[in-house]
């Protein structure tokens, strides 16, 4: 569990995951700011009940970055 502080870019070797998870998001209100919780969730061959498996925290800072990013990776969203 973490709070993102900062993204870059990296060219490590990569490939697609090989199982796909549920990602829950929900806002945060602290009094410094708001905060977008992302929250994934185990696979479904998870043999336990559905929890958390990691959760991330953007400011409104980390959000804008990583919005710029997406859209430099899928050209076309608006």
């Amino acid at each position: 569990m973490a709070r993102i502080r900062e993204f870059f870019e990296t060219t490590n070797s990569s490939k697609p995951h090989p199982t796909e998870v549920e990602c829950g998001y929900q806002k945060v209100t602290t009094p410094a700011g708001d905060l977008l919780q992302l929250s994934t969730y185990g696979s479904d061959a998870r043999q336990s009940e559905k929890k958390t498996s990691q959760t991330l925290q953007l400011d409104r800072v980390a959000a804008a970055e990583l919005l710029r990013i997406i859209k430099e990776t899928f050209p076309g969203l608006s």
